[in-house]
């Protein structure tokens, strides 16, 4: 028989060599709790497998959270949805699922400014990478400008490819601020490599009747427009700027 000390170490140098570091640091512990509720190897093992598995889909999420840039303050937990109509929350109810994902689905959110667009589809965004999807998160005109860079250093292929990895690319405030037509080639360029490939999630407090000012050219509007809606879900924020809500101090 292998005396306990050596069992250990080698126990320990294993754990270690299998990158398993939760059960290196809880299988004795673990090993004492099962002998004193009479518990067999099956349940022993179940038990330090599920912790070592529950830490690993932790950090996995903490580095898509990173990886995704989205405010981590928007989360549903502090967005208020009794200000929704009945339809928009049986909307959201169902985004969390995340099925739509799996239909490459887009989702647009109109609404004046303050009504929490930004805030809706950051907590929604937040909720898919909790449910281990991928996530990327920002502003229209920053993503735009990134892309433009692309484009001028003829890496523009490698940067739409590396957008084409997120299950969702959320893109904040489209329209608001105007765009060069070098910019609304970039914007287009990326709505048709996702189109049916992946979702975009949308905020903007422009309707498409507007988006002209976006796209310079009713034709390219047009398609733009038809590449969106013809998988998407449309939320409209009809409601007063919670901005307003906030008392003056």
């Amino acid at each position: 028989m292998i005396p306990m000390t050596e069992l250990r170490g080698r126990l320990v140098s294993y754990l270690k060599e299998l990158h398993l570091p939760t059960i290196r640091a809880c299988f004795e512990e673990t090993a004492l709790k099962a002998q004193q509720e009479s518990l067999g190897c099956e349940h022993y093992l179940l038990e330090v497998a599920a912790r070592q598995c529950e830490v690993r889909r932790q950090k996995r999420i903490e580095k898509l959270l990173r990886e995704s840039q989205l405010p981590l303050e928007k989360s549903l937990a502090g967005f208020d949805l009794n200000r929704l109509p009945r339809k928009v929350v049986n909307q959201v109810q169902t985004l969390r699922t995340g099925s739509f994902l799996a239909r490459q689905e887009n989702v647009l959110v109109f609404g004046n400014p303050g009504s929490g667009k930004t805030h809706l589809v950051c907590a929604l965004g937040q909720g898919l990478i909790r449910n281990g999807r991928r996530v990327y998160f920002g502003h229209c005109n920053l993503i735009v400008q990134e892309l433009l860079r692309a484009k001028q250093e003829l890496k523009l292929t490698r940067w739409l490819k590396k957008l084409s990895k997120y299950d969702a690319v959320i893109l904040d405030d489209i329209g608001y601020v105007q765009q060069s037509r070098d910019e609304m080639e970039v914007l287009f360029a990326l709505l048709a490599e996702r189109y049916e490939r992946g979702s975009v999630m949308i905020t903007s407090n422009l309707p498409f009747s507007k988006w002209d000012a976006i796209f310079k050219d009713p034709l390219t509007t047009a398609a733009a427009i038809d590449r969106l809606v013809h998988h998407c879900v449309i939320i409209e924020l009809n409601i007063p700027s919670y901005r307003e809500e906030i008392p003056a101090v």
